[in-house]
């Protein structure tokens, strides 16, 4: 019986390819549906304008989808270089150190844009839970749940102390009063609001589970260390 069930479950590489593949698919779908108001953005990047491309949403997630190839590289670089030293865990620790910029630099970039009457409108705070919720859209709520999702999810897979759901909870939620916070100091044109934290704090901790598997454990911290070389017998 045992031998039926090892044949009936496929293999762990045919496994990962397999989502892999579907990863892939899936990024290839939202690129494809988004194309459009990405294009619109591309003559003003390729041109190195800031007006255009790095002041619109459109611009920004153009310059991250164009930027991933880099961080790529980056990732492999920091891997290959830890993995010479003898660290354990290197392309794991590598992708999760670069994971963690590359997905949230770009979401906090566009958070902090200016609106319209930035500098002119008065700082505006709303602190009654849910009550911008229903005014959010389902947009607003998927891009509030993506601000720090790769933080969540990559933070655990690279410090064994945030291996904890409500430590994530935690750091989702800090940074984002620290966001909130610097927009209404800066008055951006934007409302400073409590369902943003509770949103923004969610989709950590959400993005945190789906990397549950690959967490660091306590009994890896020593991992970081290179490994001593043996003594030369004799």
């Amino acid at each position: 019986m045992n031998h039926n069930a090892s044949l009936a479950a496929p293999p762990r590489p045919t496994r990962r390819i397999v989502l892999l593949s579907l990863a892939i698919l899936g990024m290839a779908s939202a690129a494809f549906a988004v194309r459009r108001p990405l294009m619109m953005s591309a003559p003003m990047c390729m041109a190195g304008r800031w007006h255009g491309c790095f002041d619109t949403f459109n611009g920004v997630v153009l310059m991250t989808l164009v930027a991933l190839p880099l961080a790529a590289l980056v990732v492999g670089a920091v891997a290959l270089r830890r993995r010479a030293a003898g660290v354990t865990s290197a392309w794991r620790m590598s992708l999760a150190e670069v994971g963690m910029v590359h997905g949230t630099v770009p979401f906090l970039w566009m958070t902090m844009m200016p609106g319209a009457g930035a500098g002119i409108v008065p700082g505006r705070v709303s602190l009654v839970p849910l009550r911008d919720l229903l005014t959010m859209g389902p947009l607003g709520t998927v891009g509030n749940l993506l601000v720090f999702a790769a933080l969540g999810f990559f933070a655990p897979m690279r410090f064994a102390a945030m291996a904890s759901l409500p430590r994530i909870l935690a750091l989702g939620a800090g940074c984002s009063v620290l966001v909130e916070t610097a927009q209404y100091v800066l008055r951006l044109d934007r409302v400073s609001s409590v369902d943003d934290v509770l949103v923004n704090a969610a989709g950590a901790v959400l993005a945190a589970l789906a990397s549950r598997r690959w967490w660091r454990t306590t009994a890896e911290a020593p991992s970081d260390r290179p490994r001593p070389a043996p003594a030369p017998a004799g």
